[in-house]
C-alpha cells in the first residue's frame, strides 16, 4: 500500500451527524463512526434505530464501540486546526492609528476588513468568517470598514450617512433624498470631503503667504531702521 493511500483526509475526522471534528468517536456495527452524544440523541428522536449513512436498520438499539484510532487523530486534527488559526491571526496586522480596529478582538485590535450594515460593527478577518458562510449572516450588507459606524447611520433611516446635502449642510442617507432632502442639491460624502479638503489646502496657503507678505515687511521695516542709525 502505497504512503498516499495511507493518508488520512479531513472529511473522515468530520461527524456526519453535527458537521464537526470527532468528539468522543464510536463505531456502529456497520462500521460507520460519529460523536457518541450525536449518535445516542439521534436514535433517542427517532423510532426505528437506523444508521445515518448506510441506513442499515436494527431491531435493537446496538452497542457502540469506542474508536480508539480516531479519537486520537481527531485529537491530533483538531489541535492542528486550532495551530493554523491561531497562526493565521497572528499574521493579520494590528490596526494602526487611522485604521479601522475589529470591534470583536479581545486584547490586541486587528485590522478591520469589512463592516456590517446590519450588525453595526467592523470585523477582522478571523471574525468576518461567519458572515461570509453563515447563511442568515451572508444576507448582512458588508462595506469597507467604517469607525465608528452607529454614530454614522441615519437615525431616521438606519441606512449609512453617505450622501452631503448642500442645500442644507449636512449628512443624509440615499432615503432622506426621497423625503425631507427631495430635489436638494445633493453629492456623494467623499465628494464633498475632497473639496473640503482641497478648499482648506487652498485657505492654508493664502494664509501661509500673508504671514510671509507681514514676515518680509517687517524685516523690511527694520531694516530701514539700520540704516537710519
Amino acid at each position: 500500500m502505497s504512503a498516499a493511500s495511507c493518508l488520512l483526509t479531513e472529511d473522515q475526522f468530520l461527524c456526519s451527524i453535527c458537521l464537526d471534528v470527532f468528539t468522543d468517536p464510536v463505531t456502529t456495527p456497520c462500521g460507520h463512526n460519529f460523536c457518541n452524544k450525536c449518535i445516542t440523541e439521534h436514535w433517542d428522536v427517532n423510532v426505528q434505530c437506523q444508521c445515518p449513512i448506510c441506513k442499515r436498520l436494527y431491531n435493537t438499539r446496538p452497542e457502540l464501540h469506542v474508536n480508539t484510532f480516531i479519537s486520537e487523530m481527531a485529537a491530533q486534527f483538531r489541535q492542528s486546526v486550532q495551530q493554523e488559526t491561531s497562526s493565521s491571526s497572528s499574521e493579520q496586522q494590528a490596526a494602526k492609528p487611522g485604521e479601522v480596529p475589529c470591534d470583536v478582538c479581545t486584547g490586541t485590535k486587528l485590522k478591520a476588513l469589512k463592516s456590517c450594515l446590519v450588525c453595526l460593527a467592523s470585523y477582522c478577518e478571523t471574525h468576518l468568517e461567519p458572515h461570509l458562510t453563515m447563511s442568515g449572516l451572508k444576507r448582512h450588507q458588508l462595506i469597507d470598514p467604517v469607525e465608528n459606524l452607529e454614530d454614522r447611520m441615519c437615525t431616521n433611516h438606519d441606512k449609512l450617512l453617505e450622501l452631503f446635502c448642500k442645500t442644507d449642510q449636512m449628512c443624509v442617507c440615499t432615503l432622506c433624498t426621497y423625503s425631507d432632502h427631495k430635489s436638494h442639491d445633493v453629492v456623494p460624502l467623499k465628494e464633498e470631503y475632497e473639496g473640503k479638503k482641497a478648499e482648506l489646502k487652498e485657505t492654508e496657503a493664502e494664509i501661509q503667504q500673508m504671514i510671509q507678505k507681514r514676515r518680509l515687511k517687517k524685516w523690511g521695516g527694520r531694516e530701514r531702521g539700520n540704516d537710519m542709525q
